[in-house]
């Protein structure tokens, strides 16, 4: 079975950084697209980045700038470095990767709170 843990959430203020990490086990094929959504309370999920194990990213423009994706594809693991983080990147953050038809999974989540 395969399992996403994630770390690196906490309380940072604003204009401070974090680094997420997301590591993949229990597999024995290579997940293609790895990466970050998150979810703010009332709202809804929402895509952070992605990359896939090319190094293509898609970021949202919400977070270009700021945050950088980067994986090591030997580990299938991602991370995420947010810099000038803002009250409004408050969510929890999930790790989501796709390898299409053989998994689509999520992580258990990650609380990053950002104070002003």
């Amino acid at each position: 079975q395969v399992h996403l843990v994630e770390s690196g959430g906490g309380l940072v203020q604003a204009g401070g950084s974090l680094r997420l990490s997301c590591a993949a086990s229990g597999i024995i094929f290579s997940i293609n697209a790895m990466g970050w959504y998150r979810q703010a309370p009332g709202k809804q999920r929402e895509l952070v980045v992605m990359i896939t194990s090319g190094g293509d990213t898609n970021y949202a423009d919400s977070v270009k700038g700021r945050f950088i994706i980067s994986r090591d594809n030997a580990r299938n693991s991602v991370y995420l470095q947010m810099n000038s983080l803002k009250p409004e990147d408050t969510a929890v953050y999930y790790c989501h990767g796709d390898a299409g038809s053989l998994y689509k999974g999520w992580g258990q989540g990650t609380q990053v709170t950002v104070s002003s």
